[in-house]
């Protein structure tokens, strides 16, 4: 039972160097490294343009750059510690994840490489969970691993480490917040070197990243962007879970919810994600069932050079005004900044590239964009 994608041949050192200096200099997100690579054809010739672009996005000071001692640095530390930095496309990348429009341009992967390309269903759910969800989580883990699937999860407290801990000896994956060696939260070292035997972590963060509150919102997409689906069990409302069922939704993912006492406030995100349309679930059948069709599909890998937005860097003056006079601190979709600026598409999505490397603006979820 495999999800592949069509592979590509593996990176040499030299491209992937140049690609995690590109990742890993100020105001490089994946989307915006994805259109660089696009419109300039290679990591090196997008970096000797990086403070150019960031100068004509209002930059007041030149951005880092990452050195390429450092990225040979990052690169060899890694190894020591038997992380592999691979590219979408290569053998040992989720294909799934690899499908996203801001799939990390580099994957740190650690542990045994063909688990990434089994099937998998990520398990989420409360950090202060209950006797009874902690026993179902096992429970679901265990039925869905002897089925074939992956339980991907993010090593939490609670219906986390519940669902890692069911599926050691038959291989799970652990997302990370933080760098390979900063792992979150401390008193589950063990239980990652235990899972790594017969399973994997992942992360898009550099060795030595402490994990900060805005870096799980990230890891969230990882965890659900690499899966078929995404099972919360016990959710409150406007927890990290409900984040991750949200982005399953938006990358094309089923989403399924564990029912719960409405007298349990753990419960009442995944009752209303019930009421939203999720898949109801009370044992593994209702998953193995949703998620069969999809199965049958081969994995559409969309995220390889090539095929990004078209970006347009002879914008003049007028344009650029009209197009920045229309940001503001409250978001904006790129669809309306198109319609109102009267600007192409491509010069919309320029400027706001030089914006977003000069570090003044912010990407929100759904395409929406503002100023900092």
């Amino acid at each position: 039972m495999h999800d592949r994608t069509p592979s590509t041949p593996d990176l040499p050192d030299s491209e992937r160097i140049d690609r995690l200096r590109l990742i890993r200099s100020d105001n490089v997100g994946p989307r915006t490294y994805r259109s660089l690579l696009q419109h300039f054809g290679s990591a090196r010739a997008a970096l000797e343009r990086l403070p150019d672009l960031a100068r004509r996005g209002g930059s007041s000071g030149a951005g880092r750059i990452c050195s390429e001692d450092d990225a040979r640095a990052e690169l060899i530390a890694s190894r020591k510690i038997g992380v592999r930095l691979v590219a979408p496309g290569e053998a040992a990348y989720p294909p799934r994840l690899a499908t996203l429009d801001d799939a990390p341009p580099l994957l740190g992967v650690r542990g045994a490489p063909e688990i990434m390309a089994r099937p998998m269903i990520a398990i989420v759910g409360s950090r202060n969970a209950s006797g009874a969800g902690l026993k179902f989580a096992n429970q679901l883990a265990r039925d869905l691993g002897d089925a074939g699937f992956v339980i991907i999860s993010g090593l939490a407290r609670g219906i986390d480490q519940a669902a890692h801990r069911a599926t050691v000896a038959g291989g799970t994956v652990a997302v990370l917040a933080g760098g390979h060696d900063r792992i979150y939260p401390p008193e589950h070292t063990d239980l990652l070197a235990a899972l790594l035997e017969q399973g994997g972590a992942i992360s898009e963060m550099p060795l030595g990243h402490v994990p900060r509150a805005r870096d799980f919102p990230r890891r969230n997409r990882l965890i659900s962007g690499a899966s078929l689906g995404v099972v919360v069990i016990e959710a409150a409302h406007r927890s990290g879970s409900l984040i991750t069922a949200r982005m399953a939704a938006e990358q094309g993912r089923e989403v399924f919810a564990v029912p719960g006492s409405p007298l349990d406030p753990r419960a009442a995100g995944t009752n209303d994600l019930i009421k939203q349309g999720a898949t109801l679930t009370t044992e593994a059948s209702d998953v193995i069932n949703a998620v069969a069709p999809i199965m049958e599909r081969p994995v559409a890998f969309s995220a390889r050079e090539g095929d990004g937005e078209p970006l347009d860097f002879d914008a003049d003056t007028s344009d650029r005004k009209r197009i920045i006079d229309l940001l503001g601190p409250s978001p904006i979709s790129l669809d309306d900044l198109i319609r109102m600026s009267d600007a192409s598409p491509a010069i919309v999505r320029s400027v706001l590239l030089e914006l977003e490397l000069a570090g003044r603006l912010e990407r929100q979820g759904g395409g929406l964009v503002s100023l900092l």
